[in-house]
């Protein structure tokens, strides 16, 4: 296959890949019907055992000093029918176990369960459909299961005008006061989560904080059918050495997750769109690991130091839990690298200053789809001298169309000879004969990060643009927009010159339909910009187009019969 043939295969074979991958999450997978929301049976977890009664291990550890002999928390029987605490601020709707203090539900009411839903979505839940939720326990000598706290009272709301609301939790442990305070901000998904123990003895004993983000294997909520494309589900966790590595549950239970003793870092689970993620202090020393629990759940999780609280003295252990959006300016103040759990995949390069500059449009205009297409031709207008000069080409072509076929004619039969004289008509004339696949080739990249940037990017979830189009992070539900890129795409190729290669002629004329079959399930977001990107390359083309047409130097020399 020679090289123009290859090249015309390529935007093939990229959108092949990628309607493949739609294709598989759309109808390869198991169905799992999404959770209802609501928080019915959130005090009764799955199987008939309480989250509090799961064991929470520190695995081994050289480097770790503490006793390994000792589960952090135990495995106490705890009352399956006792009240969880309920907290709702401005951007979360939580339920906390006493017994332990686990965040065992989380709604966050600014984002919906799906279009045109009453009902927020929720990341966190442990019932009879799902188990998702975030443990922490406190590691306290002696003392070997979880502790029973008492809350000040069972509901708490952040009031208007409050910025900030604080739930404490308090027990006494072999002689130890221990309040477990959780810190709430307006308008924050981060809630620090503290340890604050007094020591009123003359024995002193040991602590540390554990944090786990703890998930069975049920497929994604936030990724249902209707948006058709994969994204990753799974661990994450950060080191200085290695700022964003991906563990998938599988890893998890093959114990490919090995124990990372680092400064600072976080541990994360992702899923599309949203994260919870445990960012303890950055200037101490944690560790990282993961594992299965008693209920066969996958945990993510870290353990920090132990510290020592000496004898009528206090101390203080905390750690930050994030529970919501994968907003990038918030989770960057959060922790170094957290942002990078909005995976943009391998072109991650391209897609971050295209979010970027597509984010400060939208400051300015208000409107997700308006920003794409202003975005378009920001890139358009980027690759306009590129562009430019491929549509000349293949302008020169398109005029020089009848002398390339009577070098056809002449050397019909002898391919070799056909071909030197081709090439030395393309020297001549100033011919690039793969000009014409330039610029798909060159959009390719940008296309691909577009793709995974419009995938990640949860502020285009159930975001309007105009008329029908009421999400752009999904497909057009009436497929105009999939039309309009392929009539786009079929009145560009009456601007082309025709491909001497018959096979090549075949491919051309086959693209616009394929293209449309391929844009049926991609995101509204992505098929405006493909149309936008059309249309002012149309226009481009055929003023570049007519120029050389109207240029009576281009061809001069053209022998005729």
């Amino acid at each position: 296959m020679d090289v123009k043939r290859l090249l015309l295969l390529i935007p093939l074979a990229v959108l092949a890949y990628l309607i493949v991958v739609q294709w598989n999450q759309d109808y390869g997978q198991a169905t799992q019907a999404p959770e209802a929301p609501g928080i019915a049976n959130q005090s009764s977890p799955a199987s008939g055992q309480s989250e509090a009664d799961s064991d929470l291990s520190v695995p081994a550890n050289t480097s770790a000093d503490v006793d390994m002999g000792n589960q952090m928390p135990g495995n106490q029987p705890a009352s399956s029918g006792r009240d969880l605490i309920a907290v709702v601020t401005d951007v979360l709707d939580l339920r906390i176990d006493p017994q332990g203090g686990d965040i065992v539900y989380a709604a966050l009411p600014q984002h919906k369960y799906a279009e045109n839903s009453d009902q927020p979505f929720v990341l966190l839940s442990d019932n009879g459909t799902r188990s998702y939720v975030a443990r922490s326990g406190l590691q306290l000598e002696g003392h070997e299961g979880r502790i029973a706290f008492t809350p000040e009272k069972t509901s708490y709301q952040l009031a208007e005008g409050e910025d900030q609301l604080q739930v404490d939790l308090s027990a006494t442990v072999n002689g130890v006061d221990v309040i477990k305070r959780f810190t709430f901000d307006r308008d924050s998904y981060a809630v620090n989560v503290a340890y604050l123990l007094n020591n009123p003895s003359e024995t002193p004993v040991t602590a540390r904080f554990v944090g786990q983000l703890v998930r069975d294997n049920t497929s994604d909520p936030s990724s249902g059918p209707k948006m058709g494309m994969s994204s990753f589900l799974g661990a994450a966790y950060s080191t200085p050495e290695d700022r964003y590595l991906k563990v998938d549950f599988e890893e998890i239970r093959n114990g490919e997750f090995n124990n990372r003793d680092v400064e600072g870092g976080w541990v994360a689970m992702i899923q599309h769109y949203f994260t919870s993620a445990w960012a303890p202090p950055q200037d101490q020393q944690n560790l990282y690991y993961g594992a299965t629990d008693s209920r066969n759940r996958n945990v993510a999780a870290f353990a920090g130091p132990t510290q020592t609280l000496g004898a009528q003295s206090e101390a203080m252990l905390e750690s930050t839990l994030y529970i919501g959006p994968k907003i990038q300016d918030r989770l960057e103040t959060m922790a170094p690298h957290l942002e990078l759990t909005v995976d943009f995949g391998w072109l991650w390069f391209i897609a971050n200053p295209l979010f970027w500059l597509l984010d400060k449009i939208h400051d300015i205009i208000g409107n997700w789809g308006w920003s794409i297409v202003i975005l378009t031709l920001l890139v358009k207008t980027a690759l306009w001298p590129l562009s430019a000069k491929a549509y000349k080409s293949m302008a020169r072509m398109r005029k020089l169309g009848p002398e390339m076929q009577r070098l056809k004619e002449q050397y019909g039969d002898d391919r070799q000879k056909m071909s030197q004289e081709m090439m030395k008509f393309y020297q001549k004339e100033k011919i690039n004969p793969l000009g014409g696949c330039l610029p798909i080739l060159v959009q390719m990249p940008v296309f691909i990060a577009l793709y995974w940037m419009l995938l990640e990017s949860v502020e285009l979830r159930h975001a309007p643009f105009m008329l029908w189009i009421t999400d752009l992070s999904v497909k057009d539900p009436y497929f105009v927009l999939p039309i309009l890129m392929g009539a786009s795409m079929y009145v560009q190729q009456l601007l082309n010159p025709t491909p001497p290669d018959p096979t090549q002629a075949k491919i051309m004329k086959m693209l616009p339909v394929v293209f449309t079959f391929f844009f049926l399930w991609f995101p509204a977001g992505l098929v405006i910009y493909w149309v936008v990107n059309n249309i002012t390359s149309i226009a481009q083309q055929y003023f570049i187009t007519r120029k050389v047409e109207a240029d009576p130097e281009i061809g001069k020399g053209m022998k005729t019969k």
